[in-house]
C-alpha cells in the first residue's frame, strides 16, 4: 500500500496499550521463528504462475515512505495499521448452506481498482473520512517489473474468498475489477457496514523503500470525529488482526515487518477511511513491500500467494469461532 493516496500516515511511537497484542501474538505463533529462519536461510520460494505482469499506467511509488494510498503522515501508531455504487459481486459470492461458517459474513476488500489509473480526476476527488477529507482512492503501487497492487489484491481476495466459501461462510468483495474505478473508502467501508459482517480484511501490498520487508497488519485507533466513531470494533479488529497476524507468519513463513510495528506485525491508524468509518471489525493487511526485491519475488509467485490466502483465512475462522 505504499502509494500517495487517501489511506495511510507515518508511524508512530507503539503505545504501551497494546501489549497484550504482542502477547497474543506469541501465543498463537509457537514456531513461528524457527519457520522464518528456515526461509531466510533458503531465500525465497520460487514462482508457481504468478509472473510479474506489466500494466500500463502502473504508479511509480515513493521509494522513501509507506505509500497504500496512504502516504504516512502524523497519527500512526505502531503496536503488536461520487464513483458508481458498488454492488458485491453478483455470482462471485454465495453462502453455503453447510460449514463451521454457515451464516457468517465476511467481507474481502481488494485494495485499488485495476482501473483507477484510467480514472484519476475521480479517484482523485476528496470524501469525509470522518477525522478530515482524503481522496476516493488511489492507484496502489508495483514492482520495479510492473506487477499491480490492484492484480495482487483481486488475486489474493479471489484465493481468500474460495477459502471462507469452502467453510460455509457468505463472502462479498468490495469490488471484483467489474466497475471502472474506485469504490471510494468511504463506500468500501459502507459496503462491509450494510453486509452486516462479522469481519472485514481489506487486503494491499506496500511500496516501501528497498530493504523494508515483511507484513504488517493494520488496526482502526480508537477514533470518535464526524462521521466516524470507531470504539465498538477497536476490540474486536484487535483480536482479528493478532489471529490474522499469528496465522499469516505460521502458514508463509514471511516475517512481521522490518520497518513499522516494532517487529509485533501489527500497526494502528487513525487516518484510514476505510477503518474510521466502519462500524464492524475491520483490518487491513501489508502482505509485503512491492518495491523490495525479495519481497516482491514472493508477491509475485503464486504459490505464495496461496499461502497468504490460507493464513490470513486460517486467521479470519479463528477470530470468528473465537
Amino acid at each position: 500500500m505504499s502509494y500517495v493516496g487517501p489511506d495511510f500516515d507515518p508511524p508512530q511511537p507503539r503505545r504501551s496499550r497494546r501489549r497484550p497484542l504482542l502477547v497474543a501474538l506469541a501465543a498463537l505463533v509457537p514456531g513461528a521463528l524457527l519457520g522464518w529462519a528456515v526461509y531466510a536461510a533458503v531465500g525465497a520460494p520460487g514462482d508457481a504462475g504468478g509472473a510479474a505482469v506489466s500494466a500500463p499506467g502502473s504508479p511509480s511509488a515513493s521509494a522513501s515512505a509507506p505509500d497504500d494510498g496512504k502516504k504516512p503522515t502524523a497519527g500512526t501508531t505502531p503496536t503488536a495499521g461520487t464513483a458508481p455504487a458498488a454492488s458485491p459481486s453478483p455470482g462471485r459470492s454465495r453462502a453455503t448452506a453447510r460449514g463451521p461458517l454457515a451464516g457468517r459474513v465476511v467481507v474481502i476488500d481488494p485494495g485499488h481498482n485495476p482501473g483507477n489509473f484510467r480514472h484519476t480526476a475521480a479517484i482523485n476527488r476528496q470524501v469525509d473520512i470522518g477525522t478530515n477529507r482524503k481522496e476516493c482512492d488511489t492507484t496502489g503501487t508495483s514492482t520495479n517489473s510492473g506487477y499491480t497492487e490492484a492484480r495482487f489484491t483481486l488475486d489474493v481476495a479471489h484465493r481468500l474468498r474460495d477459502l471462507l466459501q469452502r467453510q460455509g461462510a457468505t463472502v462479498k468483495l468490495t469490488q471484483d475489477g467489474d466497475r471502472p474505478y474506485g469504490p471510494c473508502v468511504d463506500e468500501r467501508a459502507r459496503i462491509g457496514n450494510t453486509a452486516h459482517a462479522d469481519a472485514v480484511v481489506s487486503i494491499h501490498a506496500d511500496g516501501s523503500a528497498a530493504g523494508n520487508r515483511g507484513f504488517h497488519v493494520i488496526l482502526p485507533e480508537a477514533v470518535h470525529a464526524g462521521a466516524a466513531d470507531t470504539r465498538p470494533i477497536v476490540g474486536p479488529s484487535e483480536d482479528l488482526g493478532a489471529r490474522i497476524a499469528g496465522n499469516f507468519v505460521r502458514v508463509t513463513g514471511s516475517a512481521p515487518s522490518n520497518y513499522v510495528g516494532d517487529g509485533t506485525g501489527l500497526v494502528t491508524r487513525k487516518d484510514l477511511g476505510g477503518l474510521n468509518l466502519s462500524t464492524v471489525p475491520k483490518v487491513f493487511i501489508e502482505c509485503g513491500n512491492m518495491r523490495d526485491s525479495k519481497d516482491a519475488a514472493l508477491l509475485t509467485s503464486g504459490a505464495w500467494r496461496q499461502k497468504a490466502a490460507q493464513g490470513i483465512s486460517e486467521g479470519i475462522v479463528s477470530f470468528l469461532r473465537g
